[in-house]
This record gives C-alpha cells, sequence and structure tokens, in this order.
C-alpha cells in the first residue's frame, strides 16, 4: 500500500533571541491541519523571526507599528476540506496523470522575543504563549478571525480544543464537535 501524504509544514527559526523546539512547533501546526481536515498535499511554514523582521512585515504588510508576536499571510481564500476516507482514491483504472502540486496555504511567522515577554506579563510557560500563536496564526490561514466577538470566542474556543488534544496527545476533533462534559 502506498502510504498517504499527511499535512507538511516547513519550519525554520530565523532568529537567535530564544531557543524554539521547531519540530515541537511544526507537529502541533500540523494537528491544526489535521484538525480543520486540510486535504492531504496541503504546505505551510512556520517561521521563527526576531523583533526587527516581524515590526517590518508589520509595518510593511499590515499597517502596524512596531513588533507583534504572530502574523500569518494565508495564500488561498479558502481551502478544500480533505478527503473523507470512504470517499474512495486511486487504485485499479485511475488516472495516470501526475499528481497535482501540493496546495501550500501560507507562512505563520512568530516571533519568540516577543511571545517571552507575552508569557512573563501573563504569568505563564513561554511554551504555552508559542503554542497559542502557532494555533492561533495557523488558525488565521483556515480564515479565522477576532474582529467581532462572536467570531472571536469561536477562534478562542476552537484554539482551546486544538491545545488540549495536542497536549494529551489524541487527535483533534473536527471544527464544531466539541465534546461537552
Amino acid at each position: 500500500m502506498i502510504p498517504r501524504p499527511t499535512p507538511r509544514v516547513h519550519g525554520a527559526d530565523e532568529q537567535t533571541a530564544v531557543p524554539v523546539d521547531i519540530l515541537r512547533w511544526v507537529a502541533l501546526a500540523e494537528h491544526v491541519l489535521q484538525g480543520e481536515r486540510a486535504p492531504d498535499d496541503t504546505e505551510m511554514a512556520v517561521v521563527f523571526v526576531d523583533r526587527d523582521t516581524i515590526a517590518d512585515l508589520n509595518v510593511r504588510y499590515l499597517g502596524g507599528t512596531g513588533p507583534t508576536d504572530v502574523l500569518a499571510f494565508p495564500l488561498e481564500e479558502e481551502i478544500p476540506v480533505g478527503r473523507v476516507p470512504d470517499q474512495g482514491g486511486r487504485g485499479p483504472g485511475s488516472s495516470s496523470e501526475p499528481p497535482e502540486p501540493p496546495l501550500a496555504i501560507g507562512d505563520v511567522i512568530v516571533c519568540p522575543d516577543v511571545a517571552r515577554v507575552q508569557a512573563e506579563e501573563r504569568g505563564i510557560d513561554l511554551d504555552d504563549e508559542i503554542a497559542l500563536l502557532v494555533v492561533h496564526g495557523t488558525l488565521h490561514l483556515f480564515g479565522y478571525d477576532h474582529a467581532e466577538p462572536d467570531e472571536a470566542a469561536r477562534m478562542h474556543q476552537r484554539e482551546r480544543d486544538l491545545l488540549e488534544s495536542f497536549a494529551a496527545g489524541t487527535p483533534p476533533r473536527p471544527p464544531g464537535k466539541r465534546v461537552v462534559p
């Protein structure tokens, strides 16, 4: 059997102020992609940068001022939902055409130095802050927003669900499939 591709996250650490565990954050972003039912050929990047770099990106692309914690740069307006296992797939008689190129959905840029300051201000562990930023930025690639109160509540709940399932080592639930205790 040919293994199915899984969503692929590329990680890069382009800063030196704060040590980061790239493999952990790549795994977390892949967890979000799986939870959001991204197509198997989805690709994205999580890049950790310094204060100057994120400040420059914030000014140039968002009209912001100074450094921020996380930026998301979506490349797709709408990301299709991935194949459900019982919908079939490649097999005898399938097309011999080469597969489509991967679906690049965008980049999430995180500044660990800003995250460190925020974690100290909030009295939480730096890894918890970075985890939230990775999930937050990745959800923005899927169109989640927090401009309106109802959107913010939906996004924050989804962040909590994904962070909890990742920490527990359990598969992420699809959006809207919250288990009520």
